[in-house]
Order: C-alpha cells, then sequence, then structure tokens
C-alpha cells in the first residue's frame, strides 16, 4: 500500500473522488450490482470485519471482498446510509443495519472504513457498534 504524504496540500478532487467511490459502494452494494463492486477494488483488496461468525474472516483478493458483499446481502439487510465522513485518507460510510432472520434481528450501527488509492479501493475495514448482535445474526450453521 503506497504511503499518504500528510504534509502535502489537500487535493479537493482527490476528496471528491473518494467520496463518489463510497457513494458507489453503498449503491452498488444496496441494488446488489456485484460486478459494479468488482470495479472499484484492486485485485489485493482485502475486507476485514471483527466477530466470530460466518462474515467476520479477513476476505483477501477482490473476488474474495465481492463474495463477502453477496454472503452479507444473501442475509437480507437493509444498508442505510446516515453520512459518508472523509479524512485526509480515507472514507467511511457510517450505515444503521437492519434485518431479522429466523426471529434473530439485527439492528447495528457501522463504520465501514474504504481505503482508497489510485481511485480503486484497496482496503475495507467495518467497526460495529454491536458484535454480540452480529456474531448472533451471522452465526455459523
Amino acid at each position: 500500500m503506497a504511503m499518504v504524504n500528510l504534509r502535502k496540500p489537500l487535493d479537493m478532487n482527490e476528496a471528491k473522488s473518494k467520496i463518489a467511490i463510497a457513494r458507489t459502494f453503498h449503491a452498488a452494494l444496496v441494488a446488489r450490482d456485484w460486478a459494479a463492486i468488482r470495479v472499484l477494488l484492486t485485485e489485493e483488496a482485502e475486507w476485514t470485519l471483527p466477530g466470530d461468525n460466518a462474515i467476520s474472516s479477513p476476505a483477501k483478493g477482490a473476488d474474495a471482498v465481492v463474495e463477502r458483499a453477496q454472503k452479507i446481502a444473501g442475509y437480507g439487510l437493509r444498508f442505510e446510509l446516515l453520512h459518508i465522513l472523509s479524512s485526509r485518507t480515507d472514507v467511511a460510510l457510517h450505515l444503521h443495519n437492519t434485518a431479522e432472520r429466523d426471529g434473530v434481528k439485527l439492528d447495528e450501527y457501522l463504520a465501514t472504513v474504504l481505503r482508497v488509492d489510485g481511485g480503486q479501493i484497496v482496503a475495507i475495514e467495518t467497526f460495529l457498534s454491536d458484535v454480540p448482535g452480529m456474531n448472533a445474526f451471522f452465526a455459523e450453521v
């Protein structure tokens, strides 16, 4: 991963591009448009989620990241976008995810941080408000 020079002036076009990538990622996830997500990713992209459940191990490689998105969406989640948050180096989706499956409810707030380099996502890390709730909802069968 390339190191970001934090002393250089912030490029507003770069900041807008990161926000556009975040919006596109969310829209593609909601639409279940896996090809659109794949285009956003580098070949080496990774997605890390906390917990001990069916979706918590790191997904390494673009195809594995797309499979992770498919698996999460396959549980019937609703991905409500609350905010897009931007830093000098990253962009984050602040989401409220809800779903119900076999009497188990998921109601969590999260930040999914996208590390963007060269106009593509190189890494995704998700921070959750309710890891035990996520473990219960996505329990391995």
